[in-house]
């Protein structure tokens, strides 16, 4: 399998802490904030990173079933695997996850500026249309997090 060299990278301003960004990414009631209908995470390498946004779906087909935490840096870095979606189950079925790499950065007490990079995508029509589907996605995904401080506090 030949990588490509394409990655989505989308950059956001939060109007919160560092604490309470990395909290919202980090933490089983954060997520719920603004991503998924409901998760399993546990913050270690090799920790489940599961989103679960089909919940009455069959068992591995709701989400990021089988993703996993890759590394964190707290407050500053945090990197999981990735699946692809139920619809492409071509790619979801393959042993290849790509992997999503999330930074933090402390703009002042109450502004956190955040960038997702997703990479690792190999070359191929079938993995060009879930990057197309996460180019949208992940847009979606962070003005979700954006517009969902309120219910964060």
């Amino acid at each position: 399998m030949k990588l490509s060299h394409k990655e989505i990278r989308k950059k956001i301003t939060l109007e919160e802490n560092i604490e309470k960004a990395w909290w919202r990414w980090t933490t089983h009631e954060g997520l719920k904030t603004f991503f998924g209908v409901d998760n399993h995470i546990e913050l270690k390498p090799g920790g489940a990173f599961e989103i679960y946004f089909l919940i009455d779906n069959p068992e591995g087909m709701r989400g990021s079933e089988t993703c996993k935490i890759l590394s964190y840096h707290e407050n500053y870095m945090l990197s999981f695997s990735w699946n692809a979606p139920p619809n492409h189950p071509e790619v979801r079925n393959s042993d290849y996850k790509t992997w999503v790499v999330l930074y933090f950065n402390s703009i002042s007490e109450t502004e956190t500026s955040m960038e997702l990079n997703h990479v690792g995508w190999p070359e191929g029509e079938t993995w060009n249309e879930v990057f197309q589907y996460f180019d949208t996605a992940w847009d979606v995904v962070m003005n979700r997090l954006r517009e969902s401080k309120t219910k964060a506090e």
